[in-house]
Protein backbone atom coordinates (compact mmCIF):
# COMPACT_ATOMS: atom_id res chain seq x y z
CA UNK A 1 0.00 0.00 0.00
CA UNK A 2 1.34 3.66 -0.85
CA UNK A 3 0.21 6.53 1.95
CA UNK A 4 0.79 9.57 1.56
CA UNK A 5 0.20 10.85 5.56
CA UNK A 6 -0.16 14.43 6.66
CA UNK A 7 1.41 15.86 3.59
CA UNK A 8 1.61 19.96 3.57
CA UNK A 9 3.64 21.93 0.67
CA UNK A 10 3.84 25.41 1.09
CA UNK A 11 1.84 27.28 -0.71
CA UNK A 12 0.06 24.36 -2.65
CA UNK A 13 -2.04 22.38 -0.08
CA UNK A 14 -1.97 21.52 3.64
CA UNK A 15 -2.24 18.44 5.73
CA UNK A 16 -2.77 16.04 2.46
CA UNK A 17 -3.86 12.42 3.26
CA UNK A 18 -4.73 9.46 1.09
CA UNK A 19 -3.87 5.93 0.50
CA UNK A 20 -3.25 3.60 -2.56
CA UNK A 21 -4.05 -0.14 -1.88
CA UNK A 22 -2.37 -2.81 -4.20
CA UNK A 23 -3.55 -3.25 -7.57
CA UNK A 24 -5.28 0.02 -7.13
CA UNK A 25 -5.29 2.93 -9.54
CA UNK A 26 -6.24 6.33 -7.64
CA UNK A 27 -6.68 9.43 -10.13
CA UNK A 28 -5.67 12.79 -9.26
CA UNK A 29 -7.25 16.01 -10.58
CA UNK A 30 -6.56 19.53 -10.84
CA UNK A 31 -6.37 22.52 -12.80
CA UNK A 32 -2.97 23.40 -14.23
CA UNK A 33 -0.57 24.58 -11.31
CA UNK A 34 -2.99 23.12 -8.68
CA UNK A 35 0.44 21.03 -7.45
CA UNK A 36 -0.25 18.09 -9.44
CA UNK A 37 3.34 17.53 -10.81
CA UNK A 38 4.73 18.97 -7.56
CA UNK A 39 2.98 16.45 -5.17
CA UNK A 40 4.72 13.67 -7.92
CA UNK A 41 7.86 15.21 -7.38
CA UNK A 42 7.96 15.40 -3.69
CA UNK A 43 6.64 11.52 -3.62
CA UNK A 44 9.78 10.45 -6.10
CA UNK A 45 12.51 12.69 -4.10
CA UNK A 46 12.94 15.25 -6.19
CA UNK A 47 11.04 18.37 -5.11
CA UNK A 48 12.41 21.29 -6.06
CA UNK A 49 13.96 24.16 -3.53
CA UNK A 50 11.27 26.25 -4.22
CA UNK A 51 8.36 24.60 -2.16
CA UNK A 52 9.10 23.57 1.49
CA UNK A 53 6.97 20.13 2.55
CA UNK A 54 6.44 18.39 5.79
CA UNK A 55 4.37 15.10 5.91
CA UNK A 56 5.16 11.19 5.56
CA UNK A 57 5.24 8.60 2.99
CA UNK A 58 4.90 5.34 3.21
CA UNK A 59 5.22 2.07 0.87
CA UNK A 60 4.27 -1.12 2.06
CA UNK A 61 4.98 -0.44 5.62
CA UNK A 62 8.33 1.39 5.07
CA UNK A 63 8.61 5.09 5.59
CA UNK A 64 10.33 6.63 2.15
CA UNK A 65 10.22 10.39 2.30
CA UNK A 66 13.54 10.53 3.84
CA UNK A 67 15.26 8.60 1.52
CA UNK A 68 16.84 9.01 -1.74
CA UNK A 69 15.16 8.88 -4.64
CA UNK A 70 16.86 5.44 -5.84
CA UNK A 71 15.51 3.84 -2.41
CA UNK A 72 11.68 4.68 -2.59
CA UNK A 73 11.02 1.67 -5.19
CA UNK A 74 8.81 4.40 -7.28
CA UNK A 75 8.48 4.36 -10.81
CA UNK A 76 7.31 7.25 -12.68
CA UNK A 77 6.14 7.17 -16.38
CA UNK A 78 5.79 10.84 -17.46
CA UNK A 79 3.94 12.34 -20.58
CA UNK A 80 7.08 12.38 -22.92
CA UNK A 81 8.79 9.40 -23.40
CA UNK A 82 11.98 10.80 -22.14
CA UNK A 83 14.30 7.86 -24.10
CA UNK A 84 18.21 8.37 -24.81
CA UNK A 85 18.32 8.85 -28.41
CA UNK A 86 21.94 7.94 -28.22
CA UNK A 87 21.18 3.99 -26.75
CA UNK A 88 19.10 1.59 -28.92
CA UNK A 89 15.53 0.37 -27.67
CA UNK A 90 17.08 -2.57 -25.86
CA UNK A 91 19.76 -0.74 -24.24
CA UNK A 92 17.03 1.59 -22.23
CA UNK A 93 15.51 -0.82 -20.98
CA UNK A 94 18.76 -2.25 -20.11
CA UNK A 95 19.56 0.49 -17.96
CA UNK A 96 16.66 -0.19 -15.93
CA UNK A 97 17.00 -3.48 -14.51
CA UNK A 98 18.17 -4.15 -11.26
CA UNK A 99 21.57 -4.89 -10.39
CA UNK A 100 21.02 -8.60 -9.24
CA UNK A 101 19.86 -9.49 -13.01
CA UNK A 102 23.18 -10.23 -14.43
CA UNK A 103 24.61 -11.90 -17.95
CA UNK A 104 22.47 -13.17 -20.04
CA UNK A 105 19.73 -12.98 -18.07
CA UNK A 106 19.52 -9.33 -18.97
CA UNK A 107 19.43 -9.30 -22.32
CA UNK A 108 16.42 -12.26 -21.54
CA UNK A 109 14.63 -10.16 -19.43
CA UNK A 110 14.63 -7.34 -21.92
CA UNK A 111 13.33 -9.62 -24.87
CA UNK A 112 10.67 -10.70 -23.19
CA UNK A 113 9.50 -7.62 -22.40
CA UNK A 114 9.64 -6.37 -25.94
CA UNK A 115 7.65 -9.27 -26.64
CA UNK A 116 4.79 -8.85 -24.49
CA UNK A 117 3.80 -5.66 -25.84
CA UNK A 118 4.41 -6.96 -29.81
CA UNK A 119 7.65 -4.90 -30.32
CA UNK A 120 9.17 -7.74 -31.68
CA UNK A 121 13.01 -7.27 -33.57
CA UNK A 122 13.05 -3.79 -31.92
CA UNK A 123 16.09 -4.68 -29.62
CA UNK A 124 18.24 -2.80 -31.95
CA UNK A 125 16.32 0.06 -33.30
CA UNK A 126 17.27 3.50 -32.69
CA UNK A 127 14.07 5.50 -30.43
CA UNK A 128 14.26 8.15 -33.35
CA UNK A 129 12.06 5.23 -35.52
CA UNK A 130 9.77 4.36 -33.20
CA UNK A 131 5.98 5.52 -33.31
CA UNK A 132 4.59 7.58 -30.81
CA UNK A 133 2.75 4.58 -29.46
CA UNK A 134 5.78 2.38 -29.73
CA UNK A 135 8.07 5.09 -27.83
CA UNK A 136 4.95 5.33 -25.13
CA UNK A 137 4.89 1.22 -24.82
CA UNK A 138 8.81 1.28 -24.32
CA UNK A 139 8.84 4.12 -21.93
CA UNK A 140 6.47 2.17 -19.52
CA UNK A 141 8.66 -1.15 -20.12
CA UNK A 142 11.61 0.82 -18.43
CA UNK A 143 9.91 1.58 -15.80
CA UNK A 144 8.50 -1.68 -15.03
CA UNK A 145 11.36 -3.31 -15.34
CA UNK A 146 13.06 -1.88 -12.57
CA UNK A 147 10.38 -3.70 -10.58
CA UNK A 148 9.11 -0.97 -8.73
CA UNK A 149 6.65 -0.98 -5.74
CA UNK A 150 4.18 1.76 -6.67
CA UNK A 151 3.94 3.31 -9.79
CA UNK A 152 3.22 7.13 -10.41
CA UNK A 153 1.64 7.98 -14.11
CA UNK A 154 2.09 11.35 -14.70
CA UNK A 155 -0.61 12.35 -17.97
CA UNK A 156 1.35 9.46 -19.76
CA UNK A 157 -1.56 9.51 -22.53
CA UNK A 158 -2.15 12.93 -23.02
CA UNK A 159 0.29 12.98 -26.11
CA UNK A 160 -1.51 10.36 -28.15
CA UNK A 161 -3.82 10.32 -30.59
CA UNK A 162 -7.56 9.16 -29.78
CA UNK A 163 -7.53 6.25 -30.93
CA UNK A 164 -4.22 5.46 -29.82
CA UNK A 165 -4.93 6.69 -26.48
CA UNK A 166 -7.72 4.41 -25.65
CA UNK A 167 -5.58 1.47 -26.57
CA UNK A 168 -2.66 2.26 -24.98
CA UNK A 169 -4.52 3.38 -21.85
CA UNK A 170 -6.44 0.15 -21.19
CA UNK A 171 -3.12 -1.77 -22.06
CA UNK A 172 -1.61 0.46 -19.23
CA UNK A 173 -4.33 -0.53 -16.78
CA UNK A 174 -4.10 -4.10 -17.56
CA UNK A 175 -0.32 -4.34 -16.81
CA UNK A 176 -0.15 -2.26 -13.94
CA UNK A 177 -3.16 -3.97 -12.23
CA UNK A 178 -1.33 -7.72 -13.37
CA UNK A 179 2.03 -6.54 -11.06
CA UNK A 180 -0.36 -5.79 -8.03
CA UNK A 181 1.07 -2.48 -7.42
CA UNK A 182 -0.78 0.92 -5.87
CA UNK A 183 -0.81 3.25 -8.80
CA UNK A 184 -1.27 7.37 -8.58
CA UNK A 185 -2.40 8.60 -12.22
CA UNK A 186 -2.40 12.20 -12.36
CA UNK A 187 -4.49 13.48 -15.56
CA UNK A 188 -6.61 16.68 -16.85
CA UNK A 189 -8.87 13.87 -18.88
CA UNK A 190 -12.06 11.90 -17.42
CA UNK A 191 -11.86 9.33 -19.76
CA UNK A 192 -8.26 8.57 -18.36
CA UNK A 193 -9.87 7.40 -15.27
CA UNK A 194 -10.08 3.63 -14.59
CA UNK A 195 -13.89 2.21 -14.64
CA UNK A 196 -15.06 2.54 -11.31
CA UNK A 197 -11.38 4.24 -9.76
CA UNK A 198 -11.41 6.58 -7.29
CA UNK A 199 -10.83 9.94 -7.95
CA UNK A 200 -9.20 12.59 -5.47
CA UNK A 201 -9.88 16.66 -6.72
CA UNK A 202 -6.51 18.39 -5.64
CA UNK A 203 -8.74 21.64 -5.58
CA UNK A 204 -10.15 20.40 -2.80
CA UNK A 205 -7.06 20.52 -0.60
CA UNK A 206 -6.48 23.65 -1.24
Amino acid sequence: MLKVKDLTIEPLFRQVSFCVPRGEIVTLMGPSGSGKSTLFSWMAGALSADFQAHGELWLNDRRCDSLPVEKRGLGILFQDALLFDHFSVGQNLMVALPAQITGRARRSAVEQALNSTGLFNHYHSDPATLSGGERARVSLLRALLAQPQALLLDEPFSRLDKALRTSFRAWVFEVVRARNIPVVLVTHDEDDIPPGGKVLSISRWQ
